[in-house]
């Protein structure tokens, strides 16, 4: 397997370097072909790293950067004044192709503002989109955007589904099924911009598009791609988390009310590890900002060691099958040549 290089903001995140550095040297271990570049305040990631004495360095470098965006931060403000930030140094090695990804855990809209000026949108894209999975009950359902864009145009809708079909061809699903989430099936049903995103997406030459979903019929797995605008994509992606996490309490409490609910709960006890692996929200994290002249993966701000990993892992799979060019073969067809 080819190397993989990938710049890490290492400061930025809930929990910043303290629970990066160790989830990065984790990764390294794991990983062979991962080469990691650290982007943040020097001298502290040495002293987080010579915890760990086996660490490979021929496979880990640093790179120092002064400032920090804080998570409260407004996006225009960081844009101007941040030159020297961790997410704008890690942004600006991939723009200069030193490394092949970026991951951060940082401000999202900082992140995305960065991005944007900095690796510029792919031809005939107007504004990236943030995309990740849901465990569905026919495996995994991908959605977009996730926070990204409040307010999104017919247009912008019908770039997020040929975006996300595409994204999700290079994961190995054939003719991926693209619906739109709305408040009902009908055709009637919607606000204007779903509706008109409908007839585009109903003419497009390339696009399976499958026509309206509801929230339940996104976890039935109705729809490989699932498109919406940002405003609702991010409540419904902290709802789903939420609920996951209200079932796991709600179970482990009722387990635990009786002696013989505790007997049955230690028969139950491999049913529920994997349930809790196939929910547990850390397994996805990780969405990538489609439609970027570059691989952006962004981690939850309150991902944990196992929740950063998997963005790393998330940007990995999209440098071994080299999405941006993917997107950008693809799009000049069903996009640019409509």
């Amino acid at each position: 397997m080819s190397a993989s290089l990938i710049a890490v903001d290492a400061m930025s995140g809930d929990f910043g370097p303290r629970c990066i550095v160790p989830a990065c040297l984790a990764c390294l271990g794991e990983i062979p072909s991962l080469h990691l570049t650290l982007v943040g305040q020097a001298p502290l990631l040495e002293e987080l790293i010579a915890r760990h004495p086996r660490v490979d360095r021929a496979r880990l470098s640093i790179v120092h950067a002064g400032e920090v965006i804080a998570m409260d931060e407004r996006p225009a403000q960081a844009l101007r004044s941040k030159a020297d930030s961790s997410m704008r140094v890690a942004l600006d090695l991939l723009r200069e192709q030193q490394v092949q990804a970026c991951v951060s855990a940082g401000n999202t809209g900082a992140l995305m503002a960065l991005s944007r000026h900095v690796l510029k949108t792919l031809p005939g894209i107007d504004r990236p989109a943030m995309f990740a999975a849901l465990p569905t009950e026919q495996g995994l359902c991908h959605l977009l955007d996730l926070g990204a864009n409040m307010d999104c145009s017919a247009e912008h809708l019908y770039q997020f589904a040929v975006m996300g079909s595409v994204a999700v061809e290079t994961l190995g699903v054939e003719r991926p099924r693209v619906a739109l989430l709305n408040v009902g099936t009908e055709e009637v049903k919607g606000n204007q911009q779903v509706k008109q995103a409908a007839v585009l997406l109903q003419r497009a030459r390339g696009i399976n598009y499958v026509g309206f979903i509801e929230g339940d019929g996104l976890y039935r797995g109705e729809a490989d791609v699932v498109v919406c605008d940002g405003f609702v994509g991010n409540i419904l992606l902290k709802a789903s988390e939420g609920l996951a996490a209200m079932i796991a309490g709600e179970v482990k409490a009722q387990f635990g009310r009786s002696l013989a609910s505790r007997l049955v709960g230690v028969l139950a006890l491999p049913f529920l590890h994997r349930l809790q692996a196939r929910l547990a929200p850390a397994r996805h994290n990780g969405a990538s900002f489609l439609g970027l002249q570059g691989i952006v993966v962004k981690s939850h701000g309150a991902a944990g060691a196992e929740g950063f990993r998997s963005a790393i892992l998330r940007a990995q799979a999209e440098v071994r099958e080299n999405l941006p060019q993917h997107l950008h073969d693809r799009l000049e067809a069903l996009l640019i040549g409509r």
